[in-house]
């Protein structure tokens, strides 16, 4: 049915509490309600595509005649965070949630990576990226001690000044903290955060980049591989697959880089899925409940979609999804277990209510069968 599948992944673009969200203490979270009442929000193209029509979304005008079809996923893996979303995106649930560490990384942990990196290490406790490095930066451009900090994700994160470990240094100590974080340290992410600057005006530059634990199984990316389909990835979702299942790789350095490969690569000729990840609704918006940031960032996407829509083939199909919720509005900085949606179009879609459908998983399936069926 079609030749390519763009999938975009509108990073934490919850639309809603699951049932469960009082579990992981979300009840009440609602990432598309927050960012709605914004003065900077404004969503016509996703509105005609069929957002507001969606079960249980309250915020918005509905469409009278949608032009995608329109449903919400509730997601079946133990998690709320980045790596087990995609992952179940593409077919492969966890049943058991990725380790977090609340307290921090055990002592004995810390001093081994210390060892094996040769340097000491401060902070050790979940914190915010951006705090970190303003309580932590000065002494750690004294000492040469690097920052390790953790969230309420399962991640490993290490920070550190640029002038002090150059950056490849401190992807090669991510790597080695990759290695060693395994059994029942195996994080979902190692992250690498080099920051700029001098005291106390510190900047976390856009040289992030994820050390991902590998698929545990197979997942719907492999399957496509195998049968020869091109897959191709835009924005971090190599790293959150550790490149596993995927035929080229365009890394991007936030929202509107995302957009335009993505853009870039609609007037190529390939057959297959591109896979786009666009990541500053949670990074630089949800974690920091920047309400108005957020509001504003889905607004350029909106018309960014109106062209991107427009370009599509007739044998294209559009997917847009998320794979969590990051509430701005709410006391906290995580992320939210909510609904997400599921927007599917393309010239030989017909508009319909999906409804409510349980499993991230269904995305993955539908890709492959209307790549092969």
């Amino acid at each position: 049915m079609a030749k390519r599948v763009f999938l975009i992944v509108l990073d934490s673009f919850g639309i809603g509490e699951m049932p469960d969200s009082a579990a992981f203490g979300d009840e009440g979270s609602n990432t598309l309600a927050s960012i709605s009442h914004s003065p900077l929000f404004c969503a016509k193209n996703l509105r005609k595509a069929g957002l507001f029509n969606i079960d249980g979304v309250n915020c918005g005008e509905p469409c009278e005649n949608p032009t995608f079809a329109y449903g919400r996923l509730e997601e079946l893996s133990a998690g709320k965070d980045t790596t087990t979303g995609h992952w179940e995106l593409m077919g492969l649930i966890g049943e058991k949630a990725m380790p977090t560490f609340p307290n921090g990384f055990p002592d004995d942990f810390i001093e081994r990576f210390s060892a094996a990196v040769g340097r000491k290490c401060l902070c050790n406790k979940p914190y915010s990226g951006t705090a970190v490095i303003a309580d932590y930066g000065k002494e750690h451009l004294e000492t040469g001690a690097l920052i390790v900090y953790t969230s309420a994700d399962s991640v490993f994160q290490i920070a550190a000044h640029e002038s002090v470990v150059p950056v490849e240094k401190l992807y090669e100590y991510c790597k080695i903290a990759r290695e060693m974080l395994s059994g029942d340290l195996s994080v979902g992410r190692v992250i690498a955060r080099p920051f700029i600057g001098e005291y106390p005006n510190f900047v976390r530059t856009p040289k992030r980049h994820d050390f991902s634990l590998a698929p545990t199984s197979r997942t719907k990316l492999d399957e496509l591989k195998d049968r020869g389909f091109d897959v191709i990835s835009v924005g971090k979702i190599y790293d959150i697959f550790a490149g596993v299942g995927l035929t080229q790789s365009y890394p991007t350095a936030g929202n509107s880089d995302g957009m335009a490969k993505t853009l870039e690569l609609a007037i190529t000729d390939f057959n297959g899925l591109c896979f786009t990840n666009l990541v500053d609704f949670d990074m630089l918006y949800g974690h920091r409940n920047d309400i108005d940031g957020y509001a504003k960032a889905i607004s350029e996407f909106d018309e960014w979609l109106e062209k991107f829509t427009g370009i599509l083939n007739e044998d294209d199909v559009l997917i847009i999804t998320a794979d969590h919720g990051c509430d701005p509005a709410t006391p906290d900085t995580d992320h939210s277990r909510e609904y997400v949606p599921l927007l599917i179009g393309g010239k030989k879609i017909q508009p319909r209510n999906i409804g409510t459908v349980k499993g991230f998983n269904y995305v993955g399936e539908t890709v492959v069968k209307l790549l092969t069926e």
